[in-house]
């Protein structure tokens, strides 16, 4: 009322003077009223340092020539990062170690039958892209890891290569046995497709980039546009991951001087068949080759062909070999001493090899981090002090298998065991929406991180921003309904295929990752068109998302670092935990449903139609239709865990009531000692059944997904493969860990009661 007749624009000011005032007035979980304006103001200078143009630059230095393990500039960009840490008043070093990175010596692919052709296996440099003419320190294109392999055999095409696709061409009556099988990335990763073809007596595999899934379908392609090219190929690994990451020589230790390495044959994790990638342009003839059934509709990509699935006519020479070599890491670690909790560390990290030039992987990603680490140097000179340490990390050896990281926690896993708190990654970034997947204890604090950045184009909170696009891309209306009415949006769980996956699946650490993207069309993965040309036409062009990344992540770990009480939250975690639950009983209703009708099917005859009409006919075997299991320890230990939870907020509530954190020293030293832990309590020493690495229970990459998570997934893993006696035995081990994990947060509440 009092504001009606002042000029508009001085309502605005005065109004965004109070929005402000209220915003540094705002609790913060873990802080008291007077450290959390402290921490705020220190928040504000920080997030004013970040420069878009020095992201540029460094981009343009570190993407200049192809980086990737083991070549000369992948050492001097190390050696350059540490130079600019020190450059900055930061403690830095380079930590080396010695791993297995297979590099090619031979490929070939042919069509061989009916007529013949020879795959060029080549990206060819485009004038208009300067770094891509570097063709004699490029990495060929090829998969990491592929067993060495000589084959010549018919073709058969698997879709996407994941086990459902093959149970869809068992329906059809097509094996892929004695035959080279051709699927197409997505759905799945990569290492996945030669995993689940050699288990299905395939001999060898191709896999392709399809215009469908990632070319022409989409859009504009590249240099027209930012989508892949008929010539782009998608280099990767191949390692199976999903049993354990890093160097296969070394599982479980660090590879660094007098590690104990096996022997290449004693080696799991290197794919049993020979794997080569190929663009679409070098699949189109072999595909086109294919008779047999027609393709089943969802199986069609968008290549100007009819989609068959063979076997044959068309029969392929497949070809690998190469050299296998030790090359040295060179991870560069940065220390920044803790003032009050010297002892509990928050670590930040990002990878810095690349397949090539990789300016948008990783390189986008690792210029934010230099800034943060720059702004929180320039931080110090201003007087500074975070309570706890804070390490950066930029690891080398990312791209073939999480080396880096993982060769290092491994080495310090005991350190990281006692102190490490918060594990924070990134691995890339674009233009658009914060996404955000992580520890669930971390979804409300990752939340209010969110709510106080801005983004820079549309000049509302990321997670205003993000909430929007959220209630337009839910497919339901009950989706939508809990974007609007849940306080916290959902964070997605961690899997694997960053930097993250030692530190929460082998370590039990707390982990979240981060990156804006959403609205560049990225078509250049692990291509030799990921680069600095790239990159500056079609993604973050201003780099402005680039400072965005810098001032989310670096709020995220001053606000960590600064903390009295650790902002660790039960109560977002206790919900997604029912969440889970609700998931795994339907899951096994619908595996229930899907025997009975598949019986049925093959009790009516129905398959017969999709038989070959050649050869005779056999009807597959009925299977046992699933038991019922017992969910109650994991219902049981669920409804612990809530009550726990919200004993544990209570208890929060009343000791920062009225803006104090009446809590002694003390007392904050061994409360922040059990929320550290209560991340360790979700492991188990023994691990997933058959792949021991992988510790957590809650969560972990998928055996037959790769990337992708699978969330309880001893239980999940065991109902999907139809091992119910394992399923109902992890029912029992997942209720135990959280059933410690609630005790665990009953005696922090307690702790807090004491007051």
């Amino acid at each position: 009322m009092a504001h009606r007749h002042l000029p508009l624009l001085a309502v605005l000011v005065l109004c965004l003077t109070v929005s402000a005032a209220v915003t540094d007035d705002r609790a913060l979980s873990g802080y008291s009223a007077d450290s959390a304006r402290a921490e705020r103001d220190w928040e504000t200078k920080f997030r004013a340092i970040p420069n878009a143009d020095n992201q540029r630059e460094y981009m343009k230095r570190l993407s200049a020539r192809p980086h990737n393990v083991g070549t000369p500039y992948d050492q001097d960009n190390a050696e350059w990062l540490l130079a600019k840490m020190k450059e900055w008043g930061l403690d830095a070093h380079i930590e080396n170690f010695d791993v297995l990175f297979p590099t090619p010596k031979e490929r070939a692919v042919e069509l061989v039958e009916p007529t013949k052709f020879t795959a060029s296996l080549n990206e060819p440099p485009l004038s208009i892209d300067p770094t891509s003419n570097q063709q004699a320190e490029q990495l060929p294109t090829y998969n990491a890891y592929s067993a060495d392999g000589d084959v010549t055999a018919p073709l058969v095409y698997v879709n996407y290569g994941i086990p459902d696709d093959y149970e869809k061409l068992e329906r059809l009556g097509v094996s892929v046995k004695g035959a080279v099988v051709i699927a197409r990335y997505g759905e799945s990763w990569r290492g996945i497709k030669p995993k689940v073809a050699a288990e299905h007596g395939a001999v060898g595999c191709l896999i392709y980039s399809d215009p469908r899934d990632d070319g022409y379908f989409e859009g504009d392609v590249f240099p027209e546009g930012g989508l892949r090219n008929q010539n782009g190929v998608q280099r990767g690994s191949v390692m199976d991951m999903p049993t354990y990451p890093g160097d296969p020589l070394t599982p479980g230790v660090g590879a660094g001087p007098g590690a104990k390495r096996l022997d290449l044959n004693q080696v799991k994790t290197l794919t049993k068949i020979p794997v080569l990638p190929l663009s679409y342009g070098d699949a189109q003839p072999l595909l086109a080759a294919l008779k047999g059934p027609l393709a089943p509709e969802e199986w069609r990509g968008a290549l100007p062909i009819t989609y068959h699935i063979g076997p044959g006519p068309a029969k392929v020479h497949l070809k690998v070999k190469a050299n296998w070599d030790i090359k040295r890491l060179y991870d560069v670690i940065v220390k920044i001493p803790g003032s009050t909790y010297p002892d509990e560390w928050i670590v930040r990290g990002n990878h810095h090899d690349a397949w090539v030039n990789g300016a948008e992987d990783p390189i986008s990603a690792a210029v934010a981090l230099l800034e943060e680490a720059r702004a929180l140097g320039e931080l110090q000179k201003q007087g500074w002090k975070p309570k706890r340490t804070i390490l950066y990390c930029l690891w080398d050896g990312e791209e073939p298998g999480l080396l880096g990281s993982t060769e290092w926690a491994e080495t310090h896993a005991d350190q990281l065991r006692q102190h490490d708190a918060v594990y924070i990654n990134t691995d890339g970034n674009g233009r658009g929406y914060l996404f955000v997947s992580g520890s669930h204890t971390l979804e409300k604090f990752l939340n209010t991180v969110a709510r106080d950045i801005e983004d820079p184009e549309k000049k509302i909170s990321v997670w205003k921003r993000f909430e929007a696009h959220k209630i337009v891309d839910s497919k339901t209306d009950e989706d939508r309904k809990e974007v609007r009415q849940r306080p916290d949006w959902r964070i997605n769980a961690l899997g694997s295929g960053s930097d993250y996956t030692v530190f929460l699946d082998h370590l039990g650490i707390a982990s979240a990752n981060l990156g804006y993207g959403g609205e560049d069309r990225g078509g250049i993965y692990h291509s030799i068109y990921d680069d600095f040309y790239w990159y500056t036409h079609f993604s973050d062009t201003d780099f402005s998302y680039g400072r965005t990344l810098s001032q989310t992540v670096g709020t995220a770990v001053l606000r960590l670092a600064d903390a009295d009480l650790l902002p660790f939250d039960f109560t977002d975690f206790a919900d997604t935990i029912h969440k889970y639950a609700d998931e795994l009983e339907k899951l096994l209703k619908k595996k229930q449903d899907e025997v009975i009708e598949r019986n049925q099917e093959i009790q009516d005859g129905v398959l017969l139609a999709n038989a070959d009409p050649k050869k005779p006919y056999v009807p597959p075997a009925v299977d046992q239709v699933p038991p019922h299991l017992n969910f109650a320890p994991l219902l049981n230990a669920s409804e612990a865990l809530t009550r726990s939870a919200e004993h544990y907020q209570k208890a929060l509530d009343r000791v920062t009531k009225n803006g104090g954190l009446a809590i002694g020293n003390a007392a904050l030293r061994d409360l922040n000692a059990k929320l550290i832990l209560s991340e360790r309590k979700l492991t188990s020493p023994e691990g997933l059944p058959g792949r021991p690495w992988f510790r957590h229970l809650i969560y972990a990459p998928g055996f037959y997904t790769g990337y992708g998570v699978k969330t309880i997934p001893g239980v999940r893993e065991a109902i999907e493969q139809k091992k119910w006696k394992e399923a109902d035995e992890q029912m029992v081990r997942v209720g135990a860990v959280l059933e410690d994990e609630a005790a665990l947060i009953q005696s922090a509440a307690a702790e807090l009661e004491k007051q």
